[in-house]
């Protein structure tokens, strides 16, 4: 192969690579006009049920900051992280924070679940997952996950694991509070 000929093949590659990232990479800003379950974007919206038939849509709470939490009532750092999760809630509620603790019901006992709420004496919403509807759109990987979107509903932090601590807990919502 000549010299030419491998410049030429080189600039091919390098300009279909780049044609690629191109073609291929998400160009929607956080504005809202898309849903993605990371930091910058529009938090995937949905509307789930609580165990007492009360219903919630995730989009109706614009104005709040939000805490989305992912987990099952097996997980143990889920279970290790609730009573700072409902620490956190009663001292921020008043000024707009808002826990919407979605149990992943599809993997999980559902008898299980109001036993749970009455033993860690939680007092925001539990809404029950029954399809996994909403575990695809926040590409659901491991429990417990938390999502911690502003007052536009747009996700500030995704937090994947636990347990979260007070202090982490604090830091974050005090940054979707502003």
């Amino acid at each position: 192969m000549q010299k030419n000929q491998r410049i030429l093949l080189y600039l091919l590659i390098l300009i279909a690579g780049a044609s690629w990232i191109i073609l291929s990479a998400n160009t929607t800003s956080a504005t809202g006009e898309t849903s993605a379950p990371q930091a910058g974007f529009a938090a995937p919206d949905f509307t789930l049920k609580t165990t007492d038939g009360e219903e919630y849509t995730l989009s109706e709470l614009k104005g709040s900051a939000v805490l989305v939490n992912l987990w099952a009532t097996w997980c143990p750092p889920c279970r290790a992280e609730m009573p700072a999760i409902e620490k956190m809630y009663q001292e921020y509620k008043d000024k707009g924070f808002v826990v919407l603790a979605i149990n992943m019901t599809y993997q999980d006992d559902p008898t299980n679940v109001v036993p749970f709420i009455q033993e860690y004496g939680l007092t925001f919403p539990i809404l029950l997952e029954e399809t996994s509807d909403v575990a695809s759109a926040y590409q659901l990987r491991s429990l417990p996950s938390s999502y911690f979107i502003n007052r536009a509903g747009i996700i500030q932090e995704v937090v994947i694991g636990g347990p979260m601590s007070e202090a982490l807990l604090r830091t974050r919502i005090e940054q979707i509070l502003k």
